[in-house]
């Protein structure tokens, strides 16, 4: 048995969906805003973030998933290989953003008026830091949604099938949504 009873052994996001599916289309909703709305940081960035914070945080589901999604919006693949060490993986404007939402992940009192000078510095405006700290926000629930539920990790038939349903969607404003369609909580 799992930690959800309810819910089948090796159970993926969509089975917590269905089975606790209140509020969880707003959820689906809030991530298309975040995600992939307007914002001074891309998609690809936004998604980087994610699969970062989400990969500090050990949430093994959530980094490979939002791994690949960074992946299929532009994000090199060997970045993945060398960031959890060093920030330089990721070119000089962006490492300010990923040291500021690590250290908000990993602990958040210790965040500084200098880290955010930081992000400015690398000439990201207020905005690209908020859209950053809500991306932070975001995956850091996530991943205790992810952990507490035992959602287990994609296998390699489910990340390719993920990548090739992306890969078709790119462009979509309404990516999460769409997983919340599949998943049966559409409110629409």
């Amino acid at each position: 048995m799992g930690r959800m009873p309810s819910l089948p052994d090796n159970p993926q996001l969509h089975h917590v969906f269905k089975r606790f599916p209140e509020g969880m289309w707003e959820l689906c909703e809030f991530h298309d805003i975040k995600l992939r709305g307007d914002s001074p940081l891309s998609v690809a960035r936004r998604e980087l973030i994610a699969a970062y914070v989400s990969g500090l945080n050990k949430c093994d589901f959530c980094l490979g998933a939002h791994r690949t999604m960074a992946e299929v919006q532009g994000i090199d693949s060997a970045v993945f290989d060398k960031i959890f060490e060093d920030t330089a993986a990721v070119d000089e404007k962006m490492q300010p953003i990923l040291n500021y939402v690590k250290k908000l992940t990993e602990d958040p009192h210790s965040v500084t008026d200098e880290d955010a000078q930081a992000v400015y510095d690398a000439g990201w405006d207020e905005q690209a830091l908020f859209d950053a700290v809500v991306v932070c926000a975001l995956f850091n629930f996530m991943n205790r949604i992810i952990e507490g539920t035992g959602i287990v990790p994609r296998d390699e038939k489910e990340n390719e099938q993920l990548r090739k349903w992306l890969e078709k969607t790119r462009d979509s404003k309404e990516t999460y949504r769409d997983f919340a369609r599949q998943s049966g909580v559409a409110k629409e």
